[in-house]
């Protein structure tokens, strides 16, 4: 599933805020500076969806902070994902 992402690097607080389905906004606090910010994004959304960082790609945007990202992950799953963080 493609994710859309608008990445906040150098942030001083580190979340993922859904937008809607297929969009989020993420903050991390790695500089843009050698992809630090990319790896640190990717591992956020890996921890987010319980994945593994080595199944999460970006597709486009590695140097923007638009980015498009490739998640293995169905429909339902988010859904399921939903209700578990509103229940913790």
């Amino acid at each position: 599933m493609k994710i859309y992402v608008k990445a906040k690097p150098k942030s001083k607080i580190e979340f993922v805020k859904k937008i809607d389905t297929t969009h989020y906004n993420i903050a991390v606090k790695e500089p843009p500076i050698k992809g630090k910010a990319n790896l640190a994004v990717i591992k956020s959304l890996a921890k987010y969806f319980n994945k593994s960082p080595s199944q999460i790609s970006i597709i486009s945007g590695e140097t923007s902070k638009q980015k498009v990202l490739e998640v293995p992950i169905l429909l339902d799953e988010i859904s399921d994902l939903d209700i578990q963080k509103r229940l913790f």
